[in-house]
């Protein structure tokens, strides 16, 4: 791919990784104050999904993890694959986290002492993150996409760690608050 054409694919998709960055946190934040329930539908709390959407969390870090291996070793099919899965599995993480949150009544963490500010420091730094982490992964693919593999490896440095710890502390949030659940 010429470089001309390698930006007009940058340039393509910037509106797209504009709009989902600022679409996707403030539709989460939105839907996480709709209790579909409380709004007089009959439907069944989905109680049974956080520890399913933990395990994507899980298993997007071990994805993460591996993806990293794989190119290291210079096998560009299985990271492509591997990256491609990973990104999947965000998308369908968050869509049982807001269907859970849409049915369910939020979970209070029951911890008390030094537990509590460490509970609350991980999920502080968790949202925030989850939130910072959108772009950079969009970004991140589309230089991919794009074939500016030197961008992509910048990029990828900030975005890989960022996206790491954002999958599991989902994971470490999920086993702290779980014995709180009703």
């Amino acid at each position: 791919m010429s470089k001309s054409s390698s930006s007009d694919v940058e340039k393509k998709y910037k509106k797209w990784i504009v709009t989902l960055s600022i679409v996707i946190p403030l539709a989460v934040a939105a839907l996480f104050g709709v209790n579909l329930r409380r709004l007089g539908f009959d439907v069944q709390p989905l109680t049974f999904l956080p520890p399913i959407y933990a395990t994507i969390n899980g298993l997007t870090a071990v994805l993460l993890l591996i993806a990293l291996w794989a190119i290291k070793q210079k096998n560009i099919v299985l990271h492509k694959r591997l990256m491609k899965t990973a990104i999947f599995c965000s998308v369908l993480f968050l869509l049982l986290y807001i269907a859970y949150h849409m049915t369910s009544d939020s979970t209070k963490f029951g911890g008390e002492g030094g537990i509590q500010y460490v509970y609350y420091f991980i999920l502080v730094t968790h949202i925030v993150l989850s939130i910072a982490v959108i772009p950079l992964v969009l970004i991140t693919y589309v230089r991919a996409l794009a074939e500016r593999f030197d961008k992509h490896k910048k990029i990828a440095r900030i975005t890989f760690p960022i996206w790491l710890y954002v999958a599991i502390t989902g994971v470490i949030v999920y086993c702290m608050i779980s014995p709180y659940y009703t």
